[in-house]
């Protein structure tokens, strides 16, 4: 079967490449051909081993829709109208070409949201005679009051796995800002001095290389403190794996802890951190935070529900056979 997979790709986002990969790889695994549109096509189809097609491009992207079975919208969080209606207007475009084309299109683990009133007409005007998965119960309640029929799966990256002969330590604790959260920041720093007095070592890991450097710099000069920038999932995989304990404004520094078993703790600076931290069961706070809490939730090693993650998981993998199978 041919698949194109429509998202946030080829923009050097760690969270949104972390998607790509996992998605890429279990069709392929499952013995589909798989075409991407990325904002950069060569750096995709090296890196994933697809095809990748220009995803503005007013010529290939039609002629990638009409060339293929599947049209896959996800996942990440798409379908939302909070930071423009452009971004929006383009994913509800993609979908609304492919249907138009008679192509079987899935809403493929998004999350949904946030949506003006404007936005939420939109979205469930076009989601008809779709198939509609998406990764949180907050999505799932959100279309369900839209009247769209929806299913809950799982976020893709929680299928990457890190490598075996990955060695844990206890003492380090991984830190992902994000740009424009000066809030969080400022507690997140004041945070890591007092861990590192506490005898930990700290990762501050970018999400985003360019994007998220203002926030990495304000941890310069903090002692048994290690600044990192990476847009490769894999390299984020591996640090997160190498931690004990993992703080995520970034919604994918805490899918990926998630998926390898470390103890994650969310900063919800929009609602599908707070909606993953929630389905997981796991400790999240706002973005302007009480610094005890945290501290003292990392020093006592509070868990997840491991349970309600390896849930996300099972569905997050049964969504492929949802997606290309059952009918809309």
């Amino acid at each position: 079967m041919k698949i194109l997979l429509c998202g946030y790709y080829g923009f050097e986002n760690t969270g949104d490449e972390a998607i790509c990969l996992a998605i890429t790889r279990e069709l392929t695994r499952l013995g589909h051909s798989v075409s991407v549109l990325s904002a950069n096509p060569t750096q995709t189809a090296n890196l994933y081993g697809v095809k990748a097609v220009k995803r503005m491009s007013p010529l290939e992207t039609p002629l990638a829709i009409l060339g293929t079975d599947v049209v896959l919208s996800g996942g990440g969080g798409l379908l939302q109208d909070k930071t423009s209606s452009r971004t929006l207007t383009y994913y509800l475009g993609i979908i609304g070409l492919a249907k138009f084309l008679g192509k079987r299109v899935a809403v493929f683990n998004q999350s949904i949201g946030p949506l003006s009133d404007t936005g939420c007409t939109r979205v469930a005007k076009a989601l008809g005679n779709v198939i509609n998965i998406v990764r949180d119960t907050g999505s799932q309640g959100l279309l369900e009051r839209l009247g769209v029929k929806v299913q809950l799966g799982g976020d893709p990256a929680l299928l990457l796995e890190a490598p075996t002969n990955i060695i844990q330590d206890p003492n380090q604790v991984l830190i992902a800002p994000r740009e424009g959260q000066a809030a969080a920041t400022d507690c997140l720093v004041e945070l890591t001095k007092r861990l590192v007095q506490k005898g930990k070592h700290v990762v501050v890991l970018g999400f985003q290389p360019g994007w998220d450097d203002d926030e990495l710099k304000a941890f310069d000069g903090i002692a048994n403190t290690r600044i990192e920038s990476t847009a490769n999932p894999a390299r984020a995989l591996e640090l997160i794996a190498q931690s004990g304990a993992v703080i995520g404004v970034r919604l994918h520094a805490v899918i990926l802890a998630a998926a390898a078993r470390v103890p994650f703790y969310g900063i919800s600076y929009d609602p599908k951190v707070q909606g993953f931290c929630r389905d997981a069961n796991a400790l999240e706070l706002p973005t302007t935070f009480d610094i005890n809490i945290l501290e003292t939730a990392i020093l006592e090693q509070h868990q997840p529900n491991w349970q309600a993650v390896q849930a996300m998981k099972d569905r997050a993998r049964a969504s492929f056979a949802w997606a290309l199978e059952q009918k809309a």
